[in-house]
């Protein structure tokens, strides 16, 4: 019963989830912290955490480890990995084939005009379900949350350059 929920769920974050895995982060938190109550919200950030920084996209990183985690084993990890991706084949094979034919139409076009700002709001979302006294334990953790942001907004650090020094000033601050 749970690889079937499982399945059921990632399929719907996979068909519904619109924007890329930042964007579903919201839609993932509400399904897995709240609704089944899988994981906890410290489990998810962590796992927002690790998926940030392994190769591959955020939703399928997530799929794979909540998956395994939820059944504490590989095939939970794949029946969850494969149906956040499955939505997402089928949609690009059809949008492919008849994209051609509709990107001048104006419904087409006014559709995907109202996909972006909703976007970027589903992405500003999941920053704001992230704001919590988890990850945000004392004024040192906004701190390094205000500089990490004014690091890569104006001085363009690369993510990869910036996830080592917060890590590394975590442990500095934290692990001592």
């Amino acid at each position: 019963m749970i690889y079937l929920q499982l399945f059921w769920t990632y399929f719907k974050i996979g068909l519904l989830g619109f924007g890329g895995g930042y964007a579903m982060l919201s839609f993932i938190q509400t399904e897995v912290v709240e609704k089944h109550q899988w994981i906890s919200m410290e489990e998810f950030t962590d796992i927002v955490a690790i998926s940030q920084m392994t190769p591959g996209p955020i939703g399928i990183n997530s799929a794979t480890y909540i998956g395994y985690t939820v059944t504490g084993n590989v095939w939970g990890s794949i029946i969850a990995t494969l149906a956040i991706c499955i939505p997402s084949l089928i949609i690009v094979i059809t949008i492919s084939y008849y994209y051609n034919k509709f990107k001048k139409n104006k419904v087409f076009n006014a559709a995907l005009s109202g996909l972006r700002p909703a976007t970027v709001g589903l992405i500003a979302a999941a920053v704001l379900l992230l704001i919590t006294p988890q990850n945000f334990i004392d004024y040192k953790s906004w701190i390094i949350f205000g500089i990490s942001f004014l690091l890569v907004y104006f001085a363009k650090l690369h993510p990869i350059v910036l996830i080592l020094i917060a890590g590394g000033v975590g442990y500095l601050l934290y692990g001592l």
